[in-house]
């Protein structure tokens, strides 16, 4: 879609079909009817070992539709990760997957879904929003790729906004800034539409006054309630656009270099909005409409640093011997971003993120 306001609409949407039930306590009241809706007799739960006791309150509620549970979830699907899930599947003769968790959860129901064709159904417990979309990813030989497929997507997504409050609020904000990160990048993405933009505003507004909430008052369950929603319209916003240059950049960092995924997109998503700023003038007034800010990656920065959030990749890890490979690495391979990619300017945006400079729009 055109940045122009005075260019005539001109713009393709495609959805699929998906449920959705949001209320508190649906983990454990819900889960066994959306089970029992597609027809699954034998589901095997899948979690991470932090998630485990959460996964299981879900497995004894699926009674004697749940399979066994699985909690081999890895950060960023590692190959091998995948294949142990798949085997774990196909050795109890599961019909159906329910991933219990984050975005690793959920990411590992999905390479079980792809290479299986079995249903998935989610019940995240972070602000990933990998439920609502089609894109699987994996990493191997130190390379993470990802992609689209239909059979990854979630027929049923459980919200219990009840399994969000033990997610401390390091984490939580963390992971809801990857969420705005969905949100930032589909109003500036090539296949962007007006709906995906409203919902990336709105889910910018919601889930920025909710995470503020959420870090004042951890228990207040109305906050984390708001802060799933956002997650959920930051997550539909990802499902129906191609992303950019900054998911592109927390990829790399991630898979190859290690870097933890919510923490990475946490540090990274000011400077590369401050890169594509001046390609992109729409998403910048729908960005500064929503945080009222007139200084939208500074505004970012600020927000994330303000509720204990780091602030530099130095901080999650990176060696600076690092950065010349990562920003080659970016700029090689082959993706739709509002302003051009060049090594150097990815250098430029890099290196400002590992010494934590002030975000500058339009700089390198």
């Amino acid at each position: 879609m055109s940045n122009s306001p005075e260019s005539p609409l001109d713009f393709s949407y495609e959805t699929r079909p998906a449920r959705v039930v949001f209320r508190p306590g649906a983990a454990v009241s819900a889960t066994p009817a959306e089970a029992a809706r597609l027809g699954l007799h034998r589901v095997l739960v899948i979690c991470g070992s932090r998630g485990e006791d959460v996964a299981r309150s879900v497995a004894d509620a699926l009674g004697d539709s749940c399979a066994g549970v699985h909690a081999g979830a890895r950060m960023h699907v590692p190959a091998e990760v995948a294949d142990r899930a798949v085997e774990a599947a196909r050795e109890v003769g599961a019909d159906g997957c329910v991933a219990v968790g984050g975005g690793s959860a959920i990411g590992l129901g999905k390479a079980v879904a792809l290479r299986t064709g079995l249903p998935l159904i989610a019940v995240p417990t972070t602000y990933s929003g990998s439920e609502m979309t089609s894109v699987w990813g994996l990493t191997e030989h130190g390379a993470k790729r990802t992609g689209r497929d239909p059979s990854v997507q979630p027929r049923s997504v459980v919200y219990d906004p009840g399994l969000t409050l033990a997610l401390p609020v390091p984490l939580s904000v963390t992971s809801g800034v990857n969420a705005l990160a969905h949100a930032v990048e589909a109003l500036y993405a090539p296949d962007a539409s007006p709906l995906v933009s409203l919902m990336a505003e709105e889910g910018v507004r919601a889930m920025t006054g909710a995470l503020r909430r959420v870090a004042e008052a951890p228990g207040d369950l109305e906050a984390r309630g708001r802060a799933l929603y956002g997650a959920w319209l930051c997550g539909a916003c990802l499902g129906a656009t191609t992303m950019g240059l900054h998911h592109k950049l927390c990829h790399v960092l991630g898979g190859t270099f290690g870097l933890p995924h919510a923490e990475t997109h946490t540090v990274v998503l000011p400077y590369a909005l401050a890169y594509n700023a001046a390609a992109a003038p729409q998403a910048i007034a729908a960005l500064s409409r929503a945080l009222d800010t007139d200084d939208v990656p500074h505004a970012l920065r600020q927000f994330a640093g303000d509720l204990g959030a780091p602030r530099t990749l130095a901080e999650l890890g990176l060696k600076e011997s690092d950065l010349s490979r990562a920003a080659a690495e970016v700029a090689t391979e082959s993706y739709p971003n509002p302003r051009e990619v060049t090594a150097h300017g990815v250098l430029g945006l890099l290196t400002a993120a590992y010494e934590g400079w002030e975000p500058r729009a339009g700089g390198e």
